[in-house]
């Protein structure tokens, strides 16, 4: 097994090595684009599994839409279409001729849902339209790295159409609000939520509200996005319906995401020089069984008594490594980079004591023994504290790495001599954030909600700003 690099010596290579090393994504031959292994696959699907239900049980439906397309679709949106257009692939012949209409391969669906929303609205009775699609999408990004930015990824796209704009921000906040929770309850992440500055929204959304977290290097990562788009589809995409009055009207829309850069926040989070910390509600593997078998005499004898602890552990996801053609040291090593929350070892010894061994993934020098008889409930209360305890050391990480300036001098200053959030009060200016965004590459990662008080903007004395998050960024 190869060693790690240091994450203090390079964290974007000790990033890479965790993906490969812990076998969840690798290269493939396209530039650009990754394929996702067995093990980061199974995190994706818990990922889905979690926010499905979510979904669901707020009243939306799946469905699915083509990968491909018409290049007139996206240029009916003319903010849309400026936003995406350097990153679109492009279909120009298909079935040995050159094809009348060049196809776009989806960068987002908002244009090919529209023109369907168009067909099946008509009526007051048809709102709120409330769509979930789980997809691939292909932006071609010019630097990239697996999970956080490649050509082609996996995400989740919620689109809804509703009678008011109330309704569709009620329906904005409330997506942003899941994704909150199940940042901070199930990735054991801790985030800011708040709304973006009008150069960093969404092309074509009246307002774009957003969830920030920090990485272990101190950077942010947008976690997740959920766009209020006003009726700038509707009126592009000519959708309308009947009120109960009989006029005429334009919907107001949504749309929100999250995709696979989850899985490169989990490790970003979580990670050490040993490699993943997965959270457990999250965790392909939760519980990994080590058997310790001194000689073969004893194989049988131990076997038997992991087959009854595994047993008892029924309602987690539980793995028995008894390869016996690598040593103890190489599986502990082995399931710490792939970041599995506990590890049980078992020998001769431990059973003649009734005793288990059991190391914790999350701290160091965890390890301690505990009665068989007890181990269910004991993995039980261990896997909540786990979850807990990688949540608040994210929060604490973030409440310790972030400063609050009165100046602009000092807000250059600090952006640019520390690392992780610098907070202040800006009043919201195109120019001036440009200028941030040049003199030391931080942006606004968004203005927090629930913290809505305003005072003196530290870009223009005359007047009021909101509080508001800057950093530099994934």
């Amino acid at each position: 097994m190869k060693n790690l690099t240091p994450m203090s010596e390079d964290f974007n290579q000790w990033y890479t090595d965790i993906i490969q090393e812990a076998e969840l994504a690798d290269y493939s031959p396209v530039k650009g684009s990754m394929v996702i292994r067995p093990y980061g696959y199974a995190i994706w699907e818990n990922i889905q599994k979690y926010l499905d239900n979510q979904f669901k049980q707020t009243g939306h439906k799946n469905a699915y839409f083509p990968l491909f397309i018409p290049k007139s679709f996206i240029q009916k949106e003319a903010e849309h279409v400026e936003g995406f257009s350097p990153e679109l692939a492009t279909v120009t012949h298909a079935g040995g001729k050159e094809l009348e209409e060049p196809l776009i391969v989806r960068p987002t669906s908002e244009t090919i849902i529209n023109y369907m929303f168009s067909k099946w609205i008509s009526s007051h009775r048809d709102l709120p339209l409330l769509i979930n699609q789980w997809a691939n999408v292909v932006r071609w990004e010019m630097r990239t790295r697996l999970f956080l930015r490649t050509s082609e990824f996996l995400w989740q796209e919620g689109h809804t159409a509703h009678a008011t704009e109330d309704e569709a921000n009620e329906e904005a906040i409330k997506m942003l609000n899941i994704y909150e929770d199940f940042v901070q309850k199930i990735a054991a992440v801790s985030v800011i939520k708040g709304t973006k500055s009008e150069m960093e929204k969404f092309a074509g959304a009246d307002k774009t509200y957003s969830i920030e977290a920090m990485m272990l290097d101190k950077k942010a990562l947008q976690a997740g996005t959920s766009h209020e788009l006003g009726q700038n589809f509707s009126k592009a995409f000519e959708i309308q319906y009947s009120d109960e009055k009989n006029n005429l009207q334009y919907p107001f829309q949504t749309s929100w995401g999250v995709s696979t850069r989850l899985i490169g926040m989990i490790i970003m989070a979580h990670g050490d020089d040993k490699g993943l910390k997965l959270p457990p509600k999250l965790a392909p593997v939760q519980v990994v069984i080590v058997p310790i078998i001194p000689n073969k005499d004893d194989k049988e004898y131990v076997m038997k008594k992991v087959e009854e602890i595994n047993n008892l552990l029924t309602k987690h996801r539980v793995e028995i490594d008894d390869r016996e053609e690598v040593t103890p040291g190489f599986k502990f090593n082995e399931w710490e980079l792939k970041g599995v929350p506990i590890r049980l070892e078992i020998g001769p010894r431990d059973i003649e004591n009734n005793k288990v061994i059991v190391v914790r993934r999350d701290i160091e020098n965890s390890k301690k023994e505990i009665p068989i008889k007890n181990i269910g409930k004991e993995i039980e209360i261990l896997l909540e504290d786990i979850q807990n305890n990688l949540f608040n050391a994210s929060k604490e990480h973030m409440d310790s790495n972030t400063r609050h300036v009165e100046t602009m001098d000092e807000l250059i200053d600090t952006l640019n001599n520390k690392e992780g959030f610098v907070t202040c009060y800006w009043h919201e200016n195109k120019k001036d954030e440009k200028k941030i965004k040049e003199l030391t590459s931080a942006t606004i990662r968004c203005y927090p909600l629930g913290n809505e008080d305003s005072k003196k903007a530290i870009n223009d004395e005359n007047k009021e700003g909101s509080f508001t998050v800057f950093s530099k960024a994934y």
